[in-house]
């Protein structure tokens, strides 16, 4: 039996992990998810506090 996945930030990451941690999780590449939150950002902002919070609430690949 496979354990449940879960949403952690990678350690492969070019500012804090949050996008290609996403990007893990729903098994896709971590160009498209930062695009995303770029376009996001300039729309309205909205992107940035959520990469905000989610580093400091998602954890790090394998720290749990």
């Amino acid at each position: 039996m496979t354990p449940p996945k879960r949403l952690t930030r990678s350690k492969e990451k070019k500012i804090a992990g949050v996008a290609a941690g996403i990007a893990n999780y729903l098994d896709m590449d971590p160009t498209i998810i930062r695009i995303l939150f770029i376009i996001i950002a300039f729309a309205g902002g909205a992107a940035i506090l959520v990469y905000l919070i989610m580093w400091i609430v998602v954890p790090e690949e394998g720290t749990f």
